[in-house]
């Protein structure tokens, strides 16, 4: 009985800790970085213009990521 209940908590504590490992890369995934001018250019890259949102860097994967 008492094994059981070491490796249930085990078990627990080793499932606690691979969700939150893979929140924290998802969370790190979800997040936009940004990006200046010169390096929206040099990455082929077209800055737009967004209203009341500031420009954008357009990439040619289809990702747009705000300018700094």
């Amino acid at each position: 009985m008492r094994m059981r209940r070491i490796l249930g908590l085990v078990l627990a504590a080793a499932t606690l800790a691979g969700v939150s490992a893979v929140g924290a890369v998802g969370a790190g995934a979800a997040s936009s970085p940004n990006i200046s001018r010169d390096d929206c250019t040099a990455a082929g890259g077209q800055i737009i213009s967004r209203p009341y949102a500031g420009d954008a860097c357009a990439l040619p994967e289809g990702t747009t990521q705000a300018i700094t």
